[in-house]
């Protein structure tokens, strides 16, 4: 009492000094207030156990009174729901039903109340074992709505704040001491200490699901929650039913969030667009929604689809650049739809100023249409003039933007491509300077080296690159084609052997129908005798470029599906999962049938053909690669079937059309060999072997002056020509 007298006296004195401005006394005046609350609270503190024990008491009591009280709620709606269910089966009048039982305010507190005094004190074990105990019991209508909002609300928990260390399962009684709780307060968990004479009914039986992690028992909640808010979604837009409707879109849209992230961790991306379809119900002018499907549409590589939804998310947000650079992303990737890239590009230059920094990203988009443009043109007109716009825009992309390595090494590309060598090399060295660990332009200045036949120095370049991307397999096929210059076709055929390791321990994948005939052949060549267990399946790019035309994307829709025939009928091992991995393997041992082939091994390079050939029997690139080995042992007849043959499935496969037109030429069919020799020309221009034939040919028909012109040609694109075609390296925004 005394100090609080004091306390009370030095606060007034206090406001007398203000009052007359005594501004020089007051320091002290609150100097000994400080000391006079610290030494009353002191006093205080000198019985917390015991005063701290009667509060905690009172805290586990108000607690136990709140979950007896939910606990006697869910009985008593259980009994309501089955009483009012009997009467009315019973009786031809109508009676009270489940829906009339509201729950009201008093039972809906006593079903809430408890666990968030758990989580308002810490306690998220025991928060999480309320949740789960109302979860548990058997559901009747009247609770519905808000054991739709507890299983999101413990969704999120368990999403965002447990990890699986910290997880225990529904069944298991919860740990006693948890890294989930207020570690101030690990000596007060609260236990559940009453008893009921009945307790509410809970589920039970032999085969009920029961998660056994975090992320599992996230997820069904969620489902359960996204089926409870599709059937009770309010889609009705008269204005009485405004409010209703935007609780339900936004209950709906809490629950897609929480799904998306709950199978995004786990990159179940075809289930969350599945269940993000579902969702366009409530989608209708609601960007989020739309803009949630189109990726995870992006994410499980239905890209058409996700084209679309795109479209629809731009008429809702036409001033946002990224929406239509994601289309362009789409377009001039996995479906090649040039036309409709140009289009979204051309939106994000419209837009101006407004498009911000973004538009030297349209720049960009709308050089890689071009550039893909010009190598799909079978005019060389056409492709001179696409290159010239592609290399237009790279260049204002670049004037835009020039601290962006995109912009310049897309630049260096299209140089490249257009055989100014030493242009492209001044600017992917530029690129390599704003970032010097980009894979795509070491990549780009090997190739340009080795076109510059420096084969030492582009090797040497991509070991290095090799260092930081050790599992790059563009890098490694480069890599075969340069040892094989510089270093003899062994040490070519010992990076053929690394990949195929790389690969299965990559991809993890085996084929239990595989003999292991192909890696007993690397074995032996580098005196290596372990088996390698590696499946083989179709590739859908040439492994000399890599790159995907819009003739070869036709062409591999025809090889997968003579493929399925072929494999129904040979009995294979049926493909599975996505089709990169198969590729990436095909390519492997095709490359590895290459070397074979130039050190004169027939029966090796047969043999890893077979290996690319076992579930992908049609491939162009297969049937190209017979067609070699046919000629390596002098089998004419056989190597012109097996180039028809390839020709049929991809009728602009320069390689095969030139290795055809030559077997034509020593057939004494000059005209039909100058014919598919000038057919190859037009689909690549750039092709030096191609115009050597082709003078040959003329040579034989006896024009000089034509031949001539080709041989010069030829010798004038060899000087420029890299070890692998520039166009390996992958246009993709």
């Amino acid at each position: 009492m005394t100090a609080r007298k004091s306390g009370s006296r030095l606060e007034t004195e206090i406001e007398r000094c203000r009052s007359e401005s005594q501004w020089d006394k007051i320091p002290e005046l609150v100097r000994q207030l400080s000391a006079k609350l610290i030494s009353n609270g002191k006093k205080c503190n000198t019985g917390s156990p015991l005063s701290n024990r009667g509060a905690t008491e009172r805290e586990q009591e108000i607690i136990t009174c709140y979950e007896k009280s939910g606990d006697i709620a869910l009985l008593y709606l259980q009994e309501a729901e089955k009483v009012t269910s009997g009467i009315q089966n019973r009786s031809p009048k109508p009676g009270p039903t489940a829906q009339d039982l509201e729950l009201g305010y008093f039972l809906e507190t006593g079903l809430q109340r408890a666990h968030v005094i758990h989580f308002k004190n810490g306690n998220l074990t025991r928060g999480v074992g309320r949740f789960r105990e109302i979860l548990r019991a058997v559901e009747n209508r009247t609770t519905q709505s808000l054991r739709m909002t507890i299983a999101r609300q413990l969704a999120e928990i368990l999403l965002r704040g447990m990890c699986e260390q910290s997880y225990w399962s529904p069944l298991e009684d919860p740990p006693t001491v948890s890294p989930l709780d207020d570690p101030t307060r690990q000596g007060h968990t609260h236990s559940k200490n009453y008893t009921l004479s009945r307790r509410p009914r809970v589920y039970s039986g032999e085969n009920l699901f029961c998660p056994q992690e975090n992320t599992e028992e996230a997820l069904l909640l969620l489902l359960i929650s996204e089926s409870m808010a599709n059937r009770d979604a309010v889609l009705s837009r008269i204005p009485e039913h405004n409010n209703d409707r935007i609780i339900s879109l936004q209950s709906a849209s809490v629950v897609y969030d929480l799904l998306t992230i709950a199978l995004g961790r786990r990159g179940q991306y075809e289930m969350l667009s599945e269940c993000l379809e579902r969702a366009m119900k409530f989608a209708f002018e609601e960007f989020h929604l739309w803009y949630q499907l189109a990726l995870s549409l992006m994410a499980a590589g239905k890209s058409a689809r996700a084209v679309k939804v795109l479209k629809e998310c731009i008429r809702l947000k036409p001033d946002d650049p990224t929406i239509p650079l994601l289309a362009v992303k789409l377009c001039i990737g996995p479906l090649h739809w040039l036309d409709e890239g140009d289009c979204f590009a051309k939106m994000v230059i419209d837009m101006g100023e407004k498009a911000a920094e973004f538009r030297a990203k349209g720049y960009l988009a709308i050089g890689l249409v071009y550039s893909l443009k010009a190598t799909d043109a079978s005019l060389r007109s056409t492709q001179e003039e696409y290159q010239r716009k592609a290399l237009g825009a790279f260049q204002r992309a670049q004037s835009l933007s020039p601290t962006d390595h995109l912009a310049a090494f897309y630049l260096a590309l299209q140089l490249a491509v257009s055989r100014q060598i030493p242009e492209a090399l001044g600017y992917v060295r530029q690129a390599l300077q704003l970032q010097g660990d980009d894979v795509h332009s070491l990549h780009l200045l090997a190739l340009l080296l080795s076109a510059q036949k420096h084969y030492h120095d582009a090797l040497n370049i991509i070991e290095m690159a090799l260092s930081e991307y050790p599992e790059n397999f563009n890098l490694l096929y480069t890599k075969v084609k340069l040892e094989s210059m510089c270093r003899g076709p062994e040490e070519a055929l010992l990076t053929c052997k690394h990949m195929l390791q790389i690969w299965k321990s990559f991809y993890n994948l085996t084929n239990p129908s595989d003999s292991g005939r192909g890696s007993s052949l690397l074995d032996r060549a580098i005196a290596d005798r372990r088996q390698l267990n590696a499946m083989t399946l179709p590739d859908f790019s040439d492994p000399e470029t890599g790159s995907v035309h819009a003739t070869s994307i036709a062409a591999s829709r025809v090889e997968q599906a003579l493929s399925e025939v072929a494999s129904s009928l040979q009995s294979s091992a049926p493909k599975q999962g996505p089709m990169h991995p198969w590729m990436t393997l095909a390519q492997i041992w095709l490359h590895a049938a290459e070397v074979y082939t130039s050190m004169s091994k027939p029966a090796e390079a047969s043999a890893c053909t077979q290996e690319a050939a076992n579930l992908f029997p049609t491939s162009h690139n297969v049937l190209y690669m017979r067609g070699q080995i046919a000629e390596l042992r002098g089998n004419m007849d056989d190597a012109k079937r097996w180039y028809e043959e390839a020709l049929s499935i991809n009728p602009t496969h320069v390689k095969t059309m030139q290795r055809l037109g030559l077997i034509l030429h020593q057939l004494q069919r000059y005209s039909l060999s100058e014919k598919v020799l000038r057919d190859a020309v037009q689909v690549n221009s750039t092709a030096h072997d191609v115009w050597n034939s082709l003078g040959e040919v003329l040579q034989a028909q006896g024009n000089a002056a034509a031949a001539t012109e080709c041989f010069l040609t030829a010798l004038e694109l060899e000087a420029s020509s890299p070890i692998l075609p520039f166009t390996i390296i992958p246009r993709a925004l």
